[in-house]
């Protein structure tokens, strides 16, 4: 293997938008070799997310470990992570695989408004998977919900990213793409 591996810990987006798909299309772009661990299906397309069915948790950290155990991972990238007992496992198993590049998106809900994550997931974010993480990239939505604060303009937002960055402990990329202007 010539190719640096990657890893993407994510839900799988039908409409190839978003999730491992898109994971994986930006790996290949990067000249990274993706390889993938799916914790969520969903049903969705440009109008909206019509279903979502979580993997079991035992069958995402098989996936992660026969990955882990085939390939010399460099880094991994968590997506859509559904449930407190998925993000769980996923922490376990960063943590039991010494998976030190990891990038923690802290999807919450999709463009369309549509809840990607259970409402008492939120909290094992910040207990168990940011604080391993070597990079954070939540969008302003999710940005505001960690931090319990609204942010409505560009000033705004460079301060979430550095309280983030504070709270977390951790370097921040802060998706703006929904800001106005």
């Amino acid at each position: 293997m010539t190719r640096p591996v990657a890893l993407t810990i994510a839900g799988s987006d039908s409409s190839g938008g978003a999730g491992i798909q898109a994971d994986l299309r930006t790996m290949i772009a990067l000249g990274a070799f993706g390889t993938s661990a799916i914790t969520c299906v969903t049903a969705q397309n440009l109008e909206g997310v019509t279903a979502v069915a979580p993997v079991p948790p035992a069958d995402v950290v098989a996936q992660i470990d026969a990955v882990c155990d085939g390939f010399p991972v460099r880094a991994a990238k968590t997506g859509m992570l559904f449930s407190r007992a998925i993000i769980e496992v996923v922490a376990q198993a960063v943590e039991r695989r010494g998976l030190r590049a990891l990038v923690v998106d802290p999807v919450m809900a999709a463009a369309s408004g549509a809840r990607l994550l259970e409402p008492a997931a939120e909290s094992a974010y910040e207990e168990m998977l940011i604080p391993l993480a070597a990079l954070i990239t939540p969008n302003l939505d999710e940005a505001a919900l960690l931090l319990g604060e609204a942010i409505t303009d560009e000033t705004a937002a460079a301060a979430a990213a550095e309280s983030l960055a504070r709270k977390f402990g951790v370097s921040v990329l802060l998706k703006g793409g929904h800001l106005p202007g």
